[in-house]
């Protein structure tokens, strides 16, 4: 018995060690979209949780790399009928469409299996009316239903409206491949389904310059969307703002969007007045919701909630939306294992709950963002676990001692995460109150020894002076811009991201959605011509840096009433200069004779123009450089 004993100690250890040690997999890059990519390394083994992945990209072709977040550890789990394999998963932000790119991992794992791989993933192209697409422009008119014929890849079907006035009542584009819906105005009158657009099976489609009423707007059930895209539409629902339409069981119906599937994107659209105003699909009709993209939407009123990530199943990112007046700012009930992102979102007049991480979520990730909301700030009521939370802004306070939407806003506290889970992450947050005792609680514990280099008790007047607290949250409120004040504690107080805030001033990021002083994204439809294929352009909008092709470099000033925009272009062509309104109105533009060097020195008279964000705009033969700018 004596010598069979250590041998069984051995065994046992050999088992432990074996279970701990990581066996790498396949590597996966499924439902690349057109500025993320997204990477899966299925792994075995790694129970202690203790492997990581670094994460290095850069552009096919060429030789520098830069560094991008690590992979998220996602455990292999189940929930609500879903389960998920143990990985290590992660996406890529901010990359130009239509490109390779290549991807290094490097597993890492003290327990054994360390591993090196390098793969190559493509982003989409934007959907484009090409010279060989077939284009129908419907002329003026009202008219029932359209029912649009299939395209190609090569030969999409563009169904276009230049001036809007093609008017219909319903589009169905159900089970619809290569179809672009361009410039058109869907009114819906109910009589089919209440639906403006119905999408149901629908692929490689694209809904853009659309205006869209009804109460419901696009809807994509069953198999839902597969790698669509739905940009810079104006939906407007039925839906108003008041303490009974909100919430679940609120006096509210209609949905802004509401879809299921993969490899979607929903961008720049203003959506008002609906239930939810961007949604995917829960429980039983959630099918396949992996790799989608909810970027840079202005929603206004949402009597549910603002965008409703629900039932994700990893890489699925709600990025740089601005959400006025919502019942429930961006919801993740529940994530199926994740990652599931929210990065950059700006939440004011948000009532029950900024982040509605519930049903046992796994996965969410919040960064950098900002919410002003009464009752709690920065808060979570129910179980959530594998949460990873930086560089966050939330400043809450009183309710006025009413039950909003029936399940309230809330303690008022500048922080209650109240379940948060063993292993989930807190830190470099800020946090605060207006009109209250400051009170902040992550898990129970007191918020500054949870986060230790959290920023405490913030306030509203020092951080965003001039902007009002949101009490009472009815009538509802217009929208406020949230950039942190010059010198505010929370300036250059948050921990550097890699390709998330590569672009910060000073000596570290700042905390919450903007960089002090960095003009403010575009949100909402953005002027026909741009789009992600100016990178440089949502580069320089997200990130504070100027825009920048080949050897030029463009400074954008306001001085003396007028704006002057200076810099060296390496011109290809006539060079055009012009300012236009965020609707897309071309306010003035100067034509510049070609000369090979072009040193630039142009000024625009803005002394008549109202305050607020414009759009710069260089182009020279095909290259296109734009930047927004703001006019106080």
């Amino acid at each position: 018995m004596n010598r069979i004993a250590p041998l069984l100690i051995i065994l046992a250890t050999t088992v432990t060690l074996a279970q701990n040690a990581t066996t790498p997999g396949p590597i996966d890059t499924p439902y690349p979209t057109i500025t993320c990519l997204a990477v899966d390394w299925l792994i075995e083994g790694d129970e202690n949780l203790n492997c990581t992945v670094a994460v290095k990209y850069r552009e096919s072709g060429t030789t520098g790399w830069h560094e991008a977040m690590p992979l998220r550890r996602v455990p292999a789990g189940n929930n609500l009928g879903f389960s998920w394999h143990n990985k290590c998963s992660g996406s890529l932000f901010d990359l130009k469409p239509a490109t390779a790119y290549e991807i290094s991992l490097t597993l890492s794992d003290p327990d054994g299996g360390s591993a090196q791989e390098t793969v190559t993933a493509t982003t989409r192209p934007v959907p484009r009316v090409t010279e060989n697409a077939v284009i129908t422009d419907i002329p003026a008119d009202t008219y029932g239903t359209l029912d649009p014929e299939n395209g190609t890849e090569a030969a999409p079907r563009i169904y276009r409206s230049v001036d809007g006035s093609a008017k219909y009542d319903f589009v169905d584009l159900q089970n619809k491949k290569w179809v672009i819906l361009w410039g058109l105005t869907i009114k819906s009158s109910g009589e089919t389904s209440a639906r403006a657009i119905k999408a149901n099976g629908a692929q490689n489609c694209a809904i853009r310059y659309c205006t869209i009423e009804g109460l419901y707007g696009i809807t994509a059930y069953g198999d839902g969307l597969t790698d669509c895209y739905i940009a810079d539409n104006i939906i407007t629902g039925t839906t108003g703002w008041s303490n009974a339409t909100m919430g679940a069981d609120g006096e509210n119906e209609g949905e802004g969007i509401q879809f299921t599937g993969p490899g979607n994107v929903i961008c720049h659209n203003r959506i008002i007045g609906f239930r939810d105003c961007i949604s995917t699909m829960e429980d039983d009709e959630a099918e396949n919701q992996y790799g989608i993209d909810m970027y840079n939407n202005d929603i206004f009123t949402g009597a549910d909630d603002g965008i409703e990530a629900d039932f994700c199943s990893g890489n699925c990112r709600v990025l740089r939306n601005r959400i006025t007046n919502s019942y429930v700012g961006v919801s993740s009930q529940p994530g199926l294992g994740g990652p599931t992102y929210f990065i950059r979102n700006v939440m004011y007049n948000v009532v029950h709950a900024a982040f509605k991480f519930k049903r046992d979520s796994r996965g969410d990730v919040a960064l950098h963002n900002t919410v002003v909301k009464v009752g709690a700030g920065l808060a979570g009521n129910d179980a959530m676990d594998f949460a990873f939370f930086r560089n966050n802004l939330a400043i809450g306070g009183p309710t006025g001692g009413v039950d909003w939407g029936g399940y309230g806003a809330g303690n008022p506290y500048a922080a209650d995460i109240r379940d948060p889970g063993d292993h989930s992450s807190f830190d470099y947050d800020a946090v605060g109150v207006s009109g209250v005792q400051y009170i902040a609680k992550i898990g129970g514990e007191p918020f500054d020894e949870v986060e230790p280099h959290g920023i405490a008790d913030i306030t509203l007047t020092e951080v965003f002076p001039g902007v009002d607290f949101p009490n009472p949250p009815v009538p509802e409120r217009d929208t406020v811009d949230l950039r942190p004040a010059a010198g505010s504690v929370v300036i250059d107080r948050g921990v550097v991201l890699p390709n998330i805030n590569d672009g910060y001033t000073g000596t570290a990021p700042d905390c919450g959605a903007y960089e002090a002083g960095a003009p403010l994204p575009i949100y909402g439809p953005r002027p026909e011509g741009i789009d992600e294929e100016s990178a440089i352009f949502n580069r320089f909008v997200y990130h504070g840096k100027q825009p920048r092709t080949g050897n030029s470099m463009l400074q954008i000033t306001t001085a003396r009433e007028r704006l002057n925009v200076s810099g060296i272009l390496h011109p290809t062509g006539r060079t055009v200069i012009s300012l236009h309104s965020l609707s897309g109105r071309n306010i003035c533009e100067i034509d510049l004779p070609y000369r090979r060097t072009e040193h630039l020195h142009v000024s625009f008279p803005v002394k008549s123009l109202t305050p607020g964000c414009y759009l710069v705009q260089v182009r020279t033969g095909a290259t296109c450089i734009s930047a927004p700018t703001i006019i106080r």
